[in-house]
């Protein structure tokens, strides 16, 4: 019996100890995560491009298990995004946190530079921006001693500065401090201290399948720096990663958790239909071990995969998937006047500026953060103006997006239109469908196209155009961003939406 009760007490603690762990941890356009510890709060942030609001912010417990509190940049005057497309706009964020203050450093790409904005609880509101001098993107905050220092990648060498915190004043001259091991765009840069070493971490070789981490230390601040003989510290470009689903692993901030263990967030990418990825580059995590004085290895030298095997980590719990208002976006900053809420649906205004032109576009929608999904609403035809198109539409960058639509004609007659446009290839498929009054539009996809259906007076489902997810991946249309999926209307008039389903498989 003495036996038995010890096989099962440690058949108990070896459960404690290990566990799955399902990458991306944060699905969908997510890409450049940094993040913080706050006592028993982990907090994280994400680029946003030329998206409105910008910044997502999230909470967690355990880093497996995150909730969206938020966004960072919620107002015009810390947030202009006129004319900027997903490849501009806000790039990757730094969050931290000090002596009862959170800062987030970023740079915001086509209006401005590099800025810092700062709150005393993470749920804002934030300050409005504090320019900075010393540009380069992917800026990052050091504090120590009563001084903030700052790193950037201006002419592709992570370069230091310190700052003044409350006035974004530079105080030292920028000191040139390592290029990395030769890949190319060595960005992304963070400082930690341990055991005596300024470890610096960044990212190199671009944001596609080529991407990787890698880490210097110097006992100086202002080094010199020595690379990390076991160089890269995390990559899937590689001979036993090049198979795995996630690829473009890079981008990384480690943080301590309360039981002294260390972990990092990355951004990567899961590829659909072959080398495509539409969904995003995703925010993934993976263990870290740090013996002192010694160099970081990730994940134990192995490459990532959507399931590992990890120790100390709490279960995953099913994602909520019902959109929350922080998780609306809109393309560049919208025009309040478009949008109005209507009992559990949505009238949208639309201007003669279509999502090809660019140009605050009468858009709403969200990220889409699995590959099997679905999306659906009503539209009331009697109700729509003439001149006024509107339905659904999945975006990935001005000249990248489909839909599926309802357009009314001077005769009262109504018509399904399903349109694309990928580049400079357009295409348009139409259904008529004669004098109704509610039309249910639905795209759906299993991660390898898109279906685009409709449904009249109640009757069931009927396919309109079916198209590869491919065709909208960062490899065909590019852009730094991922598929947003939501309602929009453009012409004259007005659009009635009665609700509007998201939902996953």
């Amino acid at each position: 019996m003495k036996k038995l009760l010890v096989s099962i007490t440690f058949a108990m603690v070896s459960l404690t100890l290990s566990a799955q762990l399902m990458n991306p941890v944060i699905p969908g356009f997510h890409p450049d995560p940094s993040v913080c510890r706050v006592g028993d709060n982990f907090y994280l942030v994400n680029s946003s491009f030329q998206y409105f609001p910008g910044v997502p912010i999230f909470q967690s417990k355990d880093l497996v298990n995150w909730t969206q509190i938020g966004n960072v940049l919620d107002r015009d005057s810390q947030l202009p995004l006129k004319g900027l497309t997903s490849w501009q706009g806000i790039y990757a964020p730094t969050l931290r946190y000090h002596d009862g203050t959170y800062y987030m450093i970023t740079t915001n790409i086509g209006h401005g530079g590099n800025f810092m904005v700062t709150a005393t609880n993470p749920e804002g509101p934030w300050s409005e921006p504090i320019w900075l001098e010393q540009q380069g993107i992917d800026p990052s905050l050091w504090f120590e001693n009563g001084k903030c220092y700052m790193v950037s990648n201006p002419d592709n060498t992570i370069t230091l500065c310190e700052i003044d915190p409350k006035s974004g004043k530079q105080l030292t001259p920028s000191k040139a401090l390592w290029q990395g091991t030769g890949g190319r765009y060595p960005e992304g840069p963070h400082i930690y201290k341990k055991d005596g070493y300024y470890y610096l971490l960044i990212s190199e070789g671009g944001t596609e399948m080529a991407h990787r981490l890698t880490i210097a230390r110097s006992k100086n601040i202002y080094g010199p720096y020595e690379a990390n003989p076991n160089n890269p510290l995390l990559t899937n470009c590689s001979l036993a990663g090049q198979y795995m689903q996630i690829q473009g692993t890079g981008h990384g901030d480690f943080v301590q958790a309360k039981d002294g263990s260390w972990w990092i967030v990355f951004l990567a990418y899961r590829n659909y239909g072959g080398s495509y990825h539409h969904i995003g580059r995703e925010t993934c995590l993976a263990p870290v071990e740090w013996k002192k004085g010694r160099w970081p290895v990730i994940n134990s030298g192995n490459p990532i995969d959507t399931v590992m095997q990890v120790k100390t980590l709490a279960p995953q719990l099913p994602r909520q998937t019902e959109t929350k208002p922080v998780e609306w976006l809109y393309i560049q900053n919208p025009i309040p006047e478009n949008y109005e809420h209507i009992g559990q649906g949505f009238r949208l205004h639309a201007t003669e500026r279509s999502l090809t032109d660019n140009q605050q576009p009468t858009f709403m929608g969200r990220r889409q953060e699995s590959a099997v999904f679905s999306m659906e609403t009503e539209l009331d035809a009697s109700k729509l103006s003439f001149g006024c198109k509107a339905g659904l539409s999945v975006y990935q960058i001005h000249d990248g997006h489909m839909e599926i639509s309802v357009e009314k004609y001077m005769t009262g007659t109504v018509a399904v239109v399903m349109n694309y446009q990928v580049k400079t290839l357009k295409g348009e498929t139409m259904a008529e469908a004669g004098q109704e009054d509610k039309i249910r539009l639905r795209i759906a996809s299993d991660g390898n196209s898109y279906r685009f259906e409709y449904a009249l007076n109640g009757l069931p489902w009927q396919l309109l155009a079916e198209h590869d997810c491919p065709l909208l991946s960062t490899e065909m249309v590019g852009g730094f961003t991922g598929a947003i999926v939501g309602m929009y209307a453009e012409g004259e008039g007005t659009a009635d939406f009665s609700y509007f389903k998201y939902s996953e498989k």
